[in-house]
């Protein structure tokens, strides 16, 4: 359900560009459910290339929204509310910067793109990484209130 949840909020954002809740829910499901996070994160996946077609743009998901997941993994566990409502969405926006740079590696094996075409790749979406970035900071602000409220549901159903 969780997956199927990011994969539905895709859909229904695509008008707006680079601005989704994914980053925000990678964090919460990762700060809620630890390692368990990577199931609805890979049916996010799955149901995107389901959905879009497995093609060469896909591939790359298969590893950029498990490095948000990493980092976020490596956050301490028990950062003060103050520090954290600070650090999440600055990593969220922080991810959303560099998703043109996290996607250029596999551009350039994929069509065979120097050193320099794959810079030049990255420059170019620039702009909307900056947009990715702002709608991540913004979003992210909700990471802790929803990360709690789903630790809590989540302890009442025996889930966690």
């Amino acid at each position: 359900m969780l997956g199927a949840l990011m994969f539905c909020s895709k859909i229904l954002m695509e008008a707006l560009p680079n601005i989704h809740l994914l980053g925000m829910l990678v964090m919460v499901y990762t700060l809620t459910f630890r390692l368990k996070a990577l199931i609805p994160i890979y049916v996010y996946v799955f149901l995107n290339g389901l959905y879009a077609g497995f093609n060469l743009w896909w591939f790359p998901y298969l590893y950029i929204w498990t490095i948000l997941w990493g980092i976020t993994m490596i956050l301490p566990k028990k950062m003060p509310k103050a520090v954290a409502c600070i650090i999440y969405p600055l990593v969220c926006a922080l991810h959303g910067l560099a998703f043109g740079a996290l996607y250029a590696p596999a551009q350039a094996l994929m069509f065979h793109l120097n050193f320099n075409q794959m810079i030049a790749w990255i420059v170019a979406g620039l702009p909307f990484d900056v947009i990715h970035a702002v709608g991540n900071i913004f979003l992210g602000m909700l990471i802790l209130p929803l990360a709690e409220l789903l630790k809590k549901l989540s302890r009442q159903i025996g889930i966690i």
